[in-house]
Order: C-alpha cells, then sequence, then structure tokens
C-alpha cells in the first residue's frame, strides 16, 4: 500500500542507540497492527524506511475511516519535523512523543514537547518534567529474543571469550554511563575470581574518546587486559546471544532516562546490579529481580556483584523472577498494547 498510512514512525539517528531499540521493539510489534512506515534511519527487522519527504508526501492522504495519521516521535529533530507537517504543510496528522527523560527538558526541547498532541512518559518521574502527558508506559522488551540459555556455561563458552563465566556492561562509554564504575569494580573483584571474564560492550562517541583511553590504560595498568576486554558495538542481531550467556549485568550509570539493559537481562535469566538512576528500582521488584546501589556507591556495588557471583543458588533464584516479570510485566506485547490504546484515544476525539 501506497496511501492510507496510519503511523509514520520516526528514527533519525543512524546509531543504534537505546531510543533506536526501544522504537524498533516496537514497531516489530505494530506492523502486525497498522499499516505504517518507518521514516529516517533503518532499524534492525523492521521495514525499509522511507525519507522525510516521502513521508510527507505519503501523510497527504487520510488513513481509511479515519481522520488523521499519527505520527509517533521520540527526538528533538523528529518532533521538529512533525511540527512542519502539521503546522506549516498543514497535513492531516497529530504527534504522538514518548520521553524518558528524568530531568527538566533545555528551552528549545521543551517548546518542542507543548506542541505535541500528547506526550506518553515512560515512567512518573519523566511524566512530572513534560505537559500534556497522556499515558505512563515503561519500555518492553522482546521475550522471545531475549531468553535465557539453557546451560549457561555452554552458553559462554560459545561466545569464544576467555573464562568460564561472563559479566558485562552495555551501552555508550562515557563519564555519564559510569564505564569508569564498571572498570573499577571489575579491577578490584577478577584478581579473586580467576574464572570471570568482563565484557565491555559499546563505543565511544569522538567526545569520549579520551575518556576510553584514561579506561583502557588503567585496565592495563592492573595487568587485566586478558580479562576486561572492550569489544565495541556489537550488532543488535548478536546481542541476545550474549545477553544469555552472562552471569551478571551490571548498569552503574550517573544518569539514565529509562535504561533498558536490565529489563533485556531479566528477559535472558540475567540477574542484574545497577545504579539508582533509570527505571532500575522499579525493575529490581525492591531486590527479587535485581540488586540498586546509591549512584556513585562503588564498594556497595562491589559487594552485590560479588554476591551474585559467588552464591549460585541465589542468583539461579532472581534470574527465574526476572524472567517471570519481564515475561508478566514488562513484554513489548504490553508496550505495544498501551501505546495502542493511545492512538485509539487521539483518533477517537
Amino acid at each position: 500500500m501506497t496511501d492510507n498510512i496510519d503511523l509514520f514512525v520516526t528514527n533519525y539517528n543512524k546509531n543504534f542507540t537505546g531510543v533506536s531499540a526501544t522504537t524498533a521493539n516496537v514497531l516489530l510489534k505494530q506492523a502486525q497492527t497498522y499499516n505504517l512506515r518507518l521514516v529516517g534511519c533503518s532499524l534492525p527487522e523492521c521495514p525499509k524506511p522511507v525519507s522525510r519527504a516521502t513521508a510527507y508526501y505519503l501523510a497527504k492522504a487520510k488513513p481509511k475511516n479515519k481522520l488523521f495519521s499519527i505520527w509517533h516521535v521520540r527526538r528533538n529533530n523528529e518532533m521538529r519535523d512533525a511540527i512542519i507537517a502539521r503546522d506549516i504543510l498543514r497535513l492531516p496528522i497529530k504527534i504522538v512523543f514518548t520521553s524518558a527523560a528524568q530531568r527538566q527538558h533545555s528551552l528549545v526541547p521543551r517548546w518542542l514537547i507543548s506542541k505535541m498532541d500528547t506526550v506518553i512518559a515512560t515512567t512518573e518521574l519523566a511524566a512530572s518534567y513534560v505537559p500534556n502527558v497522556g499515558a505512563i508506559i515503561p519500555h518492553g522488551v522482546n521475550t522471545e529474543k531475549f531468553r535465557p540459555s539453557n546451560n549457561l556455561r555452554d552458553a559462554w563458552k560459545k561466545t569464544g571469550y576467555p573464562g568460564v563465566k561472563g559479566i558485562a556492561t552495555i551501552g555508550r562509554i562515557r563519564k555519564e554511563k559510569g564505564t569508569d564504575f564498571f572498570v573499577d569494580s571489575m579491577i578490584r573483584i577478577l584478581p579473586n575470581m580467576k574464572d570471570l571474564t568482563a565484557l565491555i560492550i559499546g563505543k565511544a562517541g569522538d567526545k569520549d574518546k579520551s575518556f576510553l583511553e584514561n579506561l583502557k590504560s588503567k585496565v592495563n595498568t592492573a595487568g587485566l587486559n586478558d580479562r576486561i576486554i572492550f569489544t565495541g558495538e556489537i550488532s543488535a542481531e548478536k546481542l541476545p546471544i550474549i545477553f544469555r550467556s552472562l552471569s551478571l549485568l551490571v548498569a552503574l550509570p550517573r544518569y539514565e532516562g529509562f535504561g533498558m539493559t536490565p529489563l533485556e537481562g531479566m528477559a535472558s535469566g540475567v540477574p542484574f546490579v545497577a545504579s539508582s538512576t533509570g527505571y532500575f528500582k522499579e525493575f529490581s521488584d525492591q531486590g527479587r529481580c535485581g540488586k540498586v546501589v546509591p549512584v556513585g556507591d562503588l564498594n556497595s556495588a562491589i559487594e552485590c556483584i560479588t554476591l551474585f557471583l559467588t552464591e549460585e543458588e541465589y542468583r539461579n533464584e532472581v534470574s527465574i523472577r526476572g524472567r517471570k516479570a519481564a515475561n508478566e510485566t514488562y513484554s513489548i506485547s504490553n508496550e505495544a498494547q498501551l501505546i495502542g490504546d493511545v492512538y485509539k484515544q487521539l483518533w477517537s476525539v
């Protein structure tokens, strides 16, 4: 179909970020329900994207039995282009924005958000910083793609990394993400756990190259080059395989808007240790699915990491509870359904 598009989903970042991952997860579910188009940059396993100009052209036609199509946006430049489509080109659309930031937006984003037809916040705290919130909907995880392994040690062995078991932090390498806290904790833990290998999965942007080099220098000084491995970015297709091979996922950012990796770990049967930011406290279910420590509290993080790595029975109990919570509370099906309810409310007005 080349017209009557119900839904336009934008993705303007060519890098695969956390926002990209959540967009892709939801879009794959939405494609089963709506006649939609992805606008901008490609996403793994998703339909081929169209350009902004093509989206504008397609949006001239109202979808069948509806007065307008919906543009679902998640970034500042995506809000801008949707506003142009609606208010300057006068296309029959309404705009839905998903907001995950748990802090005050700067002036321009605040203005853009104020022009949205409705806002979906991922948490109650995020909702407190934006106007016109139509729903609070936590991100979901694809529990079919992210699933536990049948044999953890075999799964780790198949990755090709050294050691008997693995631990990882996953995400952009920069100070805000707390990559240095992970490195510092591993420097203290690894000498006492000879069978453990630590992975730092992700890449550093140009402005964070010196931060990355300082981390590598610290690892080299500690003599742990063969046990703390900077893998670079791992493709979205391969990442679930790595997840289900891990004994523990660690996320110690100084700030996080939402944070998907602990949830992806839970779905993979991997407990987590995380700092008290993002949605991590809610994921943890008061410690039943993972441990949360104060931001920057390295000693508490090390204590919790050591607990999971030395108490196998406890780790397995948390693993089972995390997988169950991911399935029952945080599945991508739940998120897509709740977002669909927001769309229905707009279309019914």
